[in-house]
């Protein structure tokens, strides 16, 4: 791999061209977001009078737009699904809020309302993001290509190339379909499809994928691929089938919801005919009734589910964590097996100086050879001379101008510092990419134990030394390996699509041992659904295009967010903005706390009600008492469920003796 491009930096190369165009749903575009803003508005309108007690005339109608803006699109769904012979929660939690509002209690019916609309509004929002960022996706591979003839060059759609076209790709273009390199050698950045951190050296018979950015060498590409099954084509294809085929979940209380809403109504039902049956006056039997629909109805299992994990979903957003919905934060907790990528997630993702080795006789220590090669790179904008140049910044090196630069695709830089032609660039073609010069001995036979890129540095053609520039882990990448190990009782998988030495060098730095490189987008998803298939809840970790099919596939996924396509931000349950990796055991030891206090909720709320419903059938259970213990068990659960709110529930690191099948933490 050359060090340099071979000229100056051409525009289509800033990093913005390495992501697709941003292609976002406005929230106020989607229906279900405008329906829940003006219930959520009308219903804050009204609390302030109602509390301050207000004549029922000025705050009434606020709770009635509540009631119509946020309930109508559930209750319609409700019809349609009892139209359809099921009855889920949506249809009786509209009748509970109907039927709380009938015995006065207008403000839980409501909230209960709100919570719902809110709820809708937040899934569809997700859902057009996501799709935006698909068809977004789409946009990375170029509109047009040039087209050689035999009457010399065209432009045509990409649409109607075929398999067997010859491609012209000019300098900084993206290359308009897979194919294979027929003449030229340039360098391609291909980020997007390998997640491989530098451009990567093509020459005749190399591969290349649509949708990726050329160098600045020119390339004659013969097409191998139609353009509708072009690598880059096959990710949304991926992503679209993942989402769509993804097991379907749901909350805790809604895969019991169709058993309790049956049970619920058919209950009510009896208790209001059975007293009849036997003589009971019409007016008593009702309100024996409907105490008991508003002791059993489930706003105190609603709220024993949302408390905790909105708590939860705020705290880790104070720590740079954004998860996307209470199911995506109760998911996190269910994982037992970790994939993680390895570029940008694993590593910083940029190469970076890691060892200065001056030649033996060149009269330069660590410093000289550093700024001599700095001199020389300064003026190109390849990923490695940047490294390069910001290694010998980081120094405070000065220095010299270089006149006469020069660059060839695939083998380095030339200019003239001082007086005297410095060349600055990859070793002999004839050389494996792992070996290097060794600076002692002057001979190319030592092999880089360190890994990484290798760069030659010369002066008026004789050897002074070399430079490694390899992608270093992040410094919390091991604990991060750890704490995940601990959490799930098993070592995270590697799936990386670069090459298998950069992959093993990870690994062993973090401790990793379950290795597969070279995957493209396909072979990651594959293997995200052969731990599946043997029983496992895999958590992906990854940042790229190539890592959103294995996001969506994956029972759930976390993408890095500082350098983070659109795909994957987009496509992921969860998303670490301040890049910081140790936060992703943290959100999952936060989202099986949240878990934990769900279920004490559950167990508190069901003895609430079934005390209060023993109580309405085998005695009297007056009206006010039933909805005092009913309000009482909804405010208990839900104070409850605050406690993740506090600082003491977010932890980056295992307390002492803590236990790694994931046991009560002690702040809780």
């Amino acid at each position: 791999m050359s060090s340099t491009l071979d000229s100056p930096p051409v525009p289509s190369l800033d990093a913005s061209a390495r992501t697709a165009p941003r292609r976002r749903t406005r929230v106020l575009a989607l229906p279900e977001a405008r329906w829940a803003l003006l219930a959520t508005a009308a219903f804050l309108s009204a609390l302030p009078l109602h509390f301050a007690d207000a004549p029922g005339w000025t705050y009434g109608p606020l709770y009635a737009i509540a009631y119509l803006a946020g309930g109508w699109e559930p209750l319609l769904a409700g019809l349609r699904a009892l139209r359809g012979k099921t009855l889920d929660v949506d249809l009786l939690m509209i009748v509970a809020a109907l039927g709380a509002a009938a015995i006065g209690q207008v403000l839980d019916g409501a909230l209960l309302i709100v919570i719902f609309a809110t709820s809708g509004a937040l899934e569809a929002l997700a859902t057009a993001r996501t799709a935006d960022s698909v068809r977004g996706l789409l946009d990375l591979a170029p509109a047009t290509a040039t087209r050689v003839t035999a009457d010399g060059e065209e432009s045509v759609p990409v649409s109607r190339l075929r398999v067997g076209d010859e491609l012209l790709i000019r300098p900084g273009e993206r290359i308009g379909a897979d194919g294979r390199v027929l003449d030229g050698t340039s360098e391609a950045d291909q980020a997007t499809i390998t997640g491989e951190p530098l451009p990567v050296l093509k020459t005749p018979g190399d591969e290349v994928f649509a949708g990726t950015l050329n160098g600045t060498g020119a390339l004659r590409v013969r097409v191998e691929r139609d353009p509708t099954d072009s690598v880059i084509a096959r990710i949304v294809t991926l992503v679209e089938e993942a989402s769509r085929t993804k097991a379907p979940t749901q909350l805790f209380i809604e895969k019991i919801e169709q058993r309790y809403a049956v049970g619920v109504v058919a209950a009510t039902l009896t208790v209001f005919a059975a007293p009849l049956a036997f003589g009971a006056d019409l007016t008593g039997a009702l309100l024996r009734a409907m105490t008991f629909m508003i002791v059993a109805s489930p706003c105190a299992v609603v709220l024993a589910t949302m408390p905790p994990l909105l708590s939860a979903i705020a705290t880790a957003g104070r720590h740079g964590v954004l998860v996307k919905s209470a199911l995506a934060m109760e998911r996190l907790g269910e994982i037992d097996t970790a994939a993680l990528d390895k570029t940008g997630t694993l590593t910083e993702g940029a190469p970076e100086v890691t060892a200065v080795r001056p030649a033996t006789g060149s009269g330069l220590d660590e410093d000289a050879l550093l700024a001599l090669a700095a001199a020389a790179e300064h003026p190109s904008e390849h990923p490695l001379a940047r490294a390069i140049v910001a290694a010998a910044r980081t120094r405070d090196l000065r220095l010299a101008p270089a006149r006469d630069f020069a660059a060839k695709p695939g083998h380095g830089v030339t200019a003239t510092v001082d007086g005297r032609v410095v060349t600055v660039g990859r070793p002999d073609p004839g050389l494996d990419t792992d070996t290097h010069t060794d600076a002692n001995t002057n001979a190319n036979t030592h092999t880089d134990v360190e890994g990484g890129t290798v760069v030659r540095v010369e002066r008026d053609g004789a050897l002074v030394g070399t430079l490694v520039l390899a992608d270093r882990p992040r410094t919390d990448a091991a604990e991060t390996a750890a704490g995940l190990t601990a959490l799930t009782g098993t070592s995270p998988v590697l799936l990386t699509g670069d090459n298998p030495r950069a992959a093993a060098q990870v690994a062993t730095a973090t401790g990793i041992t379950d290795v597969r490189a070279s995957l493209l987008p396909e072979d990651k998803v594959t293997a995200v659904r052969e731990l599946q298939r043997a029983g496992r809840k895999v958590l992906f970790v990854g940042d790229g295009v190539n890592d959103a099919p294995a996001l969506a596939a994956a029972h759930s996924g976390i993408a890095m967010g500082r350098a983070g396509s659109d795909l994957a931000l987009e496509t992921a349950d969860a998303v670490v903005v301040r890049d910081e990796l140790a936060a992703i055991p943290a959100v999952v030891r936060l989202s099986r706390a949240a878990r934990r206090l769900v279920v004490q909720n559950l167990l508190v709320a069901g003895t609430f009600i079934m005390v209060l419903v023993l109580w309405d059938l085998l005695g009297h259970l007056p009206l006010p008492l039933g909805v005092a213990g009913h309000e009482g068990s909804t405010v208990l659960v839900g104070l409850n469920g605050l406690r993740l709110l506090r600082e003491s529930a977010w932890r980056l690191r295992e307390s002492a003796g803590r236990r790694p099948d994931g046991g009560r933490p002690r702040a809780l």
